[in-house]
């Protein structure tokens, strides 16, 4: 791991995106909450947040770092049978908090596939992105064309 000792805590805050993409009779489902293993949306929130808690034990050399706030929205996209998420991660660290908002959208869509592959096999987890982050002697970055 890369020693951040010498480094001051400050408030740090990461926002991370993705989609999964799936076919319009999983769309359907998820919209009508008609899927066998319940509340699609509600239970990818829960598998974000629960994730970002466990990014250092998933991510080999990620830092154990405490978290102030984790957000994570799931939210339907009729027109592109998509189901959008976010991430916002927040923490008063020696170190970022990028990874714990890109491992809580990477799970949230991944338990988001595991409870509608029955319908799908063929949904897509794509675009996920850092979108923005804050804090931290390097300062702030924000993707171009996104707003956090």
């Amino acid at each position: 791991m890369v020693d951040v000792s010498g480094k001051p805590e400050t408030v740090r805050e990461a926002v991370a995106r993705g989609a999964l993409i799936v076919s319009r009779e999983a769309f359907e489902a998820v919209r009508g909450n008609r899927v066998a293993k319940g509340d699609v949306l509600t239970v990818a929130r829960i598998a974000g947040i629960q994730a970002a808690k466990q990014t250092s034990a998933l991510i080999p050399l990620c830092h154990p770092i405490p978290l102030d706030h984790v957000e994570v929205k799931a939210v339907l996209d009729a027109a592109g049978c998509r189901i959008e998420l976010q991430a916002t991660a927040r923490t008063r660290s020696s170190t970022g908090v990028e990874m714990e908002a890109l491992t809580a959208v990477t799970v949230a869509g991944l338990a988001a596939y595991d409870m509608i592959k029955a319908i799908d096999r063929g949904a897509v987890l794509t675009e996920v992105r850092l979108v923005s982050k804050s804090g931290g002697a390097r300062g702030a970055y924000a993707r171009a064309g996104e707003r956090s």
